[in-house]
């Protein structure tokens, strides 16, 4: 259904810095980048909440009913350490730590990261493409804005010309800061740098012999910078100019900023219609940090093995938590904070199931048009989604009521009631439903028990090579069979 044409969507553009309706480029269609992780090192959970931010906005233009094309990479070469141009590349740093291959490392902590977001039940990207899979085209942008004029090759590396680039555009615009301070504010000591100006960044960078990511280009061997893999990713698969472009807060500068100044270079126009950035986590009013042990890792939520928890928490739970916050405010992770979002996750779990069970009258004293209108302005109002879950269990309320006898509503209002409650806390806001997974698990269980049963029958009937068919079968399914003294149980692969 195209939900989309009966509602008015309003983004907060960190561009303009202002709410503003939201006007796909391409009516019914949606084309999102968000900045992913750079893959050195386990996900934390500040980063599992900027990831949720844009899941569940992703989940929200689905519900709608707009095509949507999200994009999130994988940075897996070019991040210098401390966001900086000189230095080492993160994930060659860590394989010379561990001395390993830089792409085990990026194997290790891709599959982790990945893991961790399958346990939080998001919904994958469109398009998870990565910088090294896109070295042809960063580097054909570097061509492109050296011939430009604002791009200059220094002692085998090129620089991003920031001065002359804003002689004709606004460097600094997103995060509203002044050429002019910024260069009053840096020093830079003559003969150490091969930029001509402190705030050039790095669009490709020469490789030192002991660099181990290394690539051919016309300026000789080097590796892409930064900022240049999200301008040739997001452009390659969402156009030259897309909807929204998204990350976390402490990427709108330098990040972001390098970001529009490169696409500006090329197209000579501005690459987004939306600039959203989701603000950071922080720790019992701390922000989070491996250096000083003010950090907690998403597994340590759900097995109970950090210091700063009371007990173990579901992913659900968890997810409930930060939904709990707009995902433009800062939100501090508490013990309290998770134990008293249990509880009231309980309540709305404990709620919805009550709802299946409802019997509908013949009149409607309650009214639930204007309550599912008021779910849909939460939502519409820059994904608003403490309001909406106020609003939902505003919903629960009318559920006991119900259940109580001491409201009643027709078959149309209570189908409308049950439908709501359960696409907005499943599919937008992205809990993911447990009974759904217990019922497959119990229909499993059903069915290789049967299959159990006409293999013991085919054995007594000495029927070998039907019941090693059945076996092997299974087994190739990933289900294995295993004959004892007390019958045939199975297990899972």
């Amino acid at each position: 259904m195209q939900l989309y044409k009966n509602h008015t969507l309003k983004i907060y553009n960190s561009l303009s810095g202002e709410k503003e309706t939201f006007t796909p480029i391409h009516a019914g269609n949606v084309g999102m980048y968000v900045c992913g992780p750079t893959v050195y090192s386990n996900v934390h959970l500040g980063n599992v909440r900027t990831f949720m931010s844009f899941d569940m906005i992703f989940r929200y233009f689905l519900h709608l009913g707009y095509k949507v094309r999200y994009v999130r990479n994988i940075t897996d070469v070019g991040h210098i350490v401390d966001d900086v141009d000189d230095g080492e590349d993160k994930i060659a740093k860590k394989a010379r730590v561990e001395q390993l291959e830089p792409m085990e490392i990026v194997q290790r902590y891709t599959v982790d990261f990945h893991d961790v977001l399958t346990q939080f039940n998001f919904l994958p990207p469109s398009i998870e493409p990565t910088a090294t899979g896109h070295i042809i085209e960063q580097i054909e942008i570097v061509k492109q804005i050296i011939d430009k004029g604002f791009g200059y090759e220094s002692n085998g590396s090129v620089y991003f010309d920031v001065v002359k680039f804003n002689e004709t555009n606004h460097y600094g615009k997103l995060s509203g800061r002044n050429i002019e301070d910024m260069l009053a504010n840096t020093r830079d000591t003559d003969g150490q740098s091969d930029k001509k100006n402190p705030q050039d960044f790095a669009l490709w960078k020469k490789a030192e012999p002991e660099h181990i990511m290394r690539w051919p280009s016309p300026w000789g061997v080097g590796f892409p910078g930064w900022h240049l893999e999200c301008t040739a990713m997001s452009t390659k698969y969402l156009g030259e100019t897309f909807d929204i472009h998204g990350g976390g807060m402490d990427l709108k500068f330098p990040h972001h900023e390098c970001e529009i100044a490169q696409n500006e270079a090329c197209t000579g126009q501005s690459p987004v219609n939306y600039w959203m950035h989701a603000n950071m986590l922080t720790l019992n009013g701390k922000k989070m940090a491996k250096s000083t042990g003010n950090n907690i890792l998403p597994s340590e939520i759900y097995n109970g093995g950090s210091p700063f928890l009371s007990k173990a928490f579901s992913a659900n739970v968890a997810r409930f938590f930060m939904m709990q916050a707009h995902y433009r405010s800062i939100l501090d992770f508490t013990n309290d904070g998770i134990l008293a979002a249990e509880k009231g996750f309980n309540r709305f779990m404990e709620g919805l199931d009550i709802a299946k069970g409802l019997q509908p009258g013949s009149t409607s004293t309650l009214d639930i048009a204007t309550w599912k209108q008021n779910c849909y302005e939460a939502m519409n109002d820059d994904f608003n989604t403490p309001i909406l879950i106020a609003q939902l269990f505003e919903g629960i309320r009318f559920v006991n009521l119900l259940n109580d006898e001491k409201e009643t509503l027709t078959a149309d209002d209570l189908k409308t009631l049950q439908e709501t409650l359960h696409s907005f806390i499943f599919d937008v806001i992205g809990i993911k439903d447990e009974k759904d997974d217990a019922n497959s698990s119990e229909k499993l269980d059903g069915v290789v028990d049967m299959l159990i049963g006409m293999r013991n029958e085919a054995r007594a009937n000495k029927n070998f090579a039907l019941s090693d068919q059945i076996r092997d079968q299974l087994l190739a399914l990933g289900i294995q069979l295993k004959d004892g003294k007390e019958g045939t149980s199975f297990s899972i692969q």
